[in-house]
């Protein structure tokens, strides 16, 4: 080995560590509402900007993806595990309810993507939740930065 060879690292990349990544992508590519990229990008774009699933998306997978359904099933996991922490984040801290018009609740959790496409909402509200939520997401799962 040479002295300028760097070993793969062999620490599991966290759900955390995906929406650090996510909220990372969002400031150096965009932020984005109403689709997960934005489509007055160039198809052949490889780094659009995105709405907050989307930016996990790109995260989990490392390329636009237009359906997450047909990524391996480790990815797909990955990719669920980290929306369903931004989710879990989303209905303790930022709850956003739809009732229909008959007054019953249409959705129990908070939705990731009604939620990014809150028309009052900002890319900086989108990027600071992905953060909080990873920070969560750590102070529940680990132990003076180790794996619990």
């Amino acid at each position: 080995m040479k002295a300028t060879h760097n070993p793969p690292s062999t620490a599991l990349v966290t759900p955390a560590d995906l929406l650090r990544m996510a909220a990372l992508y969002l400031r150096q590519h965009g932020w984005h509402q109403g689709t997960y990229y934005a489509t007055n990008a160039p198809a052949d774009c490889p780094t659009p900007p995105a709405c907050a699933v989307g930016a996990i998306g790109m995260a989990s997978a490392g390329h636009r993806v237009d359906h997450f359904y047909g990524l391996d099933l480790d990815t797909q996991v990955t990719f669920r595990q980290a929306v369903g922490i931004l989710t879990t984040y989303l209905d303790g801290c930022l709850p956003i309810c739809f009732v229909d018009e008959d007054g019953f609740l249409v959705d129990e959790h908070t939705s990731p993507f009604s939620w990014n496409d809150d028309p009052d909402r900002t890319a900086e509200q989108v990027i600071t939740a992905l953060e909080k939520a990873a920070d969560e997401w750590d102070r529940l799962h680990t132990e003076e930065g180790e794996n619990r």
